[in-house]
């Protein structure tokens, strides 16, 4: 059963610098994509940064491109997000999501299971 827990969310001012982390059990990082997307309040879930099946293969979206890294750690089962240069614009409820198997994608629908999710805020 795969689990999927967020945490390191939190209300940060801009120009700050935040880490999520995401504990995956019942995952093999080496046969899936796992990724962060976002969701603010009225707006649709937004693909924000992947890292492939190979651990060498990292996309972004290009509002957080150059200030937000996506890593992983196979020994400890967790991917973790972090955020530097903080915006407001970056408020929002972040999720954690693995990939079906070998699907390389910023398209939610190709995510079978997502976290619960932890909230970022941003003050200006």
């Amino acid at each position: 059963q795969v689990q999927l827990v967020e945490s390191g969310g939190g209300l940060m001012q801009a120009g700050g610098s935040l880490r999520l982390s995401c504990a995956a059990s019942g995952v093999t990082f080496s046969l899936y994509t796992m990724a962060w997307f976002r969701q603010a309040p009225g707006k649709e879930r937004e693909f924000v940064a992947a890292i492939k099946w190979n651990g060498g293969t990292t996309d972004y979206v290009d509002s957080v491109q150059g200030r937000f890294t996506i890593s992983r750690d196979s020994a400890k089962n967790t991917v973790y997000l972090q955020m530097n240069s903080l915006k407001p614009e970056d408020t929002a409820a972040y999720y954690c999501a693995r990939s079906r198997p070998f699907i390389w994608s910023r398209n939610h629908n190709d995510y079978s299971d997502w976290g619960q999710g932890t909230q970022v805020t941003v003050s200006s």
